[in-house]
């Protein structure tokens, strides 16, 4: 049966084979050709000496230190959503996109959308985040002005498929109506919305919206004739 060495005890046996090597061949050299016997004798008398001998301490293997295991990727909640908090307005065409969010609680982000054309409110859109133990569902449906819904049936749901510091992606398992939702965040106040819609036949159509945070306006200073008088 072949036997696998370790490392520092297979040093040790190669060592001492070159070592009984090199002494019989000593002692065959130095004998004239007539003393074979003898130089034999010597030789086998060095290695049996050398077999008697304690073997040489080993040096301890050394520990080899045991890479710990990557920490596994936390899963997202809605913590990673609440930079959305906050009012939002972008351009599509000559068209103007609104969003409202609330902040992250109870599980869930609300959300309100409005799309308005000339004066004219075009559609409502109502949508949420929910935290579920699987992931992170967005829900989403879409209302006239007298909030008639347009889907006659369950609200549109995506599930997040991916995420990192920068893009939030949703996908739709069950239609392509839309396929996809992508949040890309630009910086702490911009961010673009895409939406891959996918129909039955013909080619996928692509919205895009680049919403700014609109900030509260500063409070009014007091009027310096006044002077703060009540």
């Amino acid at each position: 049966m072949r036997r696998c060495f370790p490392f520092p005890l297979l040093a040790v046996a190669l060592g001492a084979g070159f070592l009984l090597s090199g002494l019989a061949g000593s002692a065959w050299g130095q004998q004239p050709s007539g003393a074979g016997t003898s130089a034999q004798a010597s030789a086998e008398r060095a290695a049996q000496e050398l077999s008697k001998a304690p073997a040489p301490e080993q040096p301890a293997l050394a520990a080899v230190p045991v890479a710990p295991q990557a920490a596994t990727a936390a899963r997202p909640t809605l913590a990673d959503f609440a930079w959305l908090e906050g009012r939002w307005r972008g351009g599509w065409g000559p068209r103007v996109a609104e969003q409202d969010w609330m902040a992250p609680k109870a599980g869930m982000m609300t959300g309100l959308f409005r799309l308005v054309e000339d004066d004219k409110t075009l559609v409502l859109e109502m949508f949420t985040l929910v935290e579920k133990p699987d992931g992170i569902n967005f829900y989403f449906r879409h209302f006239t002005p007298e909030l008639v819904p347009w889907e006659k049936a369950d609200a549109t749901v995506l599930i997040l498929v991916g995420t990192d510091a920068k893009k939030i992606e949703f996908e739709n398992p069950v239609n392509g109506q839309p396929k996809r939702a992508i949040l890309v965040r630009v910086d702490a106040d911009t961010y673009t919305a895409r939406s891959e819609i996918v129909p039955e036949q013909g080619d996928m159509q692509v919205i895009e919206i680049t919403y700014h945070r609109v900030k509260p306006a500063p409070p009014e200073k007091p009027n310096a004739k006044s002077g703060g008088r009540r």
